[in-house]
């Protein structure tokens, strides 16, 4: 998971804060549309968006999720930019990512 603005990691040293814009870096997240052929990268453009629901919380708490879709270059590499809930509280907070309702696993993060 990394910063939005300037895409360093979040750690202890540089936590999160609520309501930051972030990344989340996934695999396995399924189709795209349009989609790629299989063992090919995604590319710049078109964007390849996933097809199916992905929702992410942050300890349980629901985030805004603005975008799910392939990593350009990468094969089966995808990023999720999402907004970390405003009431969220300091400490170590579990993101769960789910898509096409199927969990992905615990990722815990630093927020201040």
């Amino acid at each position: 998971v990394v910063h939005a603005n300037d895409f360093t990691q979040v750690t202890a040293a540089k936590p999160s804060t609520a309501g930051e814009l972030l990344v989340l870096y996934a695999t396995c997240l399924g189709p795209t549309k349009p989609g790629v052929d299989a063992g090919k990268p995604f590319t710049t453009s078109p964007q390849q968006i996933v097809n199916s629901p992905v929702e992410l919380t942050a300890n349980g708490v629901p985030a805004q999720v603005l975008y799910a879709g392939g990593f350009p270059g990468s094969v089966d590499g995808y990023h999720v930019s999402f907004r970390l809930p405003s009431g969220i509280a300091s400490g170590q907070v579990s993101l769960q990512l789910t898509s096409a309702f199927i969990l992905g696993p615990e990722v815990k993060i630093s927020v201040q």
